[in-house]
């Protein structure tokens, strides 16, 4: 990999990852080695959590196709090794959510992506990235499924901030499929919905007690679709750019960021970074 040519994004469009059960084998081990070291990463370079999730999936039996993509985080890694997550200090201090997902995404057994972000103003303080556990009927399934999942880390967000004394209610949760967000609105069981598990529905009972709010929010603006599929270089780095990803460097202790991914003045001279969080899902 030293002599690699670096990637621009982690994952190709094109890249058709599946079991692969007529391709030449590739070292289980040291697979798992490779899967392991980039999960750990996960906790602080959320611009690779899709394709790591993706290549988790084939640990057993893992071919050489399989291998192609860990080794295509790898170049992208390499080629990237002083991005990480800025925190300014100025700003606002109010938590959002961001849900999204990708319907039918998997090519074994055509079940959806749950991905979800959470941030407080512009700083992204965790992030999810899941494959569902049951297949959904309509888009508008899969991005109910996931508005779900993402209110359950928002509640548990506002349950340790309480430790704190600071109180986050009625949170405004971005999703941009309206037909999910009516259904959340809408507590009415219907031909279109009654077959969903009942464990998904306890979001109408947080948005119902203003624990949460659900807003619609334009597909290009939403910062969770980073989670869900593969990307072309430029909606890759407007992504990167709305989860306050930057170009940061050390000197003497010192970390500051490259000027031209800031365009503030006030913050670029007044920001702080953090570069390791806690993220969940796989």
């Amino acid at each position: 990999m030293s002599s690699s040519t670096p990637a621009v994004t982690p994952l190709a469009t094109n890249h058709g990852i599946h079991p692969d059960l007529t391709g030449d084998s590739a070292d289980e081990t040291f697979y798992r080695s490779m899967i392991g070291s980039l999960m750990y990463l996960t906790a602080s370079r959320p611009d690779i959590m899709y394709p790591t999730c993706l290549a988790v999936r084939f640990q057993s039996n893992p071919r050489a196709s399989h291998m192609i993509i860990v080794k295509r985080i790898l170049r992208y890694l390499k080629g990237t090794p002083s991005l990480g997550l800025w925190y300014p200090r100025k700003g606002d201090f109010t938590l959002e959510g961001y849900s999204d997902s990708d319907f039918g995404c998997c090519k074994v057994n055509a079940k959806s992506t749950t991905a979800g972000c959470q941030f407080f103003g512009p700083r992204l303080v965790t992030w999810q990235c899941k494959k569902q556990t049951s297949v959904a009927l309509s888009t508008c399934e899969a991005e109910y499924v996931s508005a779900s999942s993402c209110c359950s880390q928002i509640l548990w967000i506002q349950q340790q901030m309480r430790d704190y004394g600071l109180q986050f209610l009625n949170t405004p949760l971005f999703v941009d499929n309206e037909a999910a967000i009516n259904i959340t609105k809408n507590p009415v069981h219907h031909a279109k919905t009654k077959h969903i598990e009942i464990r998904h529905h306890f979001i109408r009972d947080c948005f119902e007690k203003k624990l949460i709010r659900i807003e619609k929010i334009h597909t290009d603006e939403q910062k969770a679709d980073l989670h869900t599929k593969a990307f072309d270089k430029n909606r890759f780095q407007y992504l990167l750019k709305l989860n306050g990803m930057k170009l940061l460097s050390v000197s003497d202790g010192v970390v500051s960021v490259d000027e031209s991914t800031v365009a503030d003045e006030d913050e670029r001279q007044s920001a702080m970074v953090c570069r390791f969080f806690t993220c969940f899902g796989i």
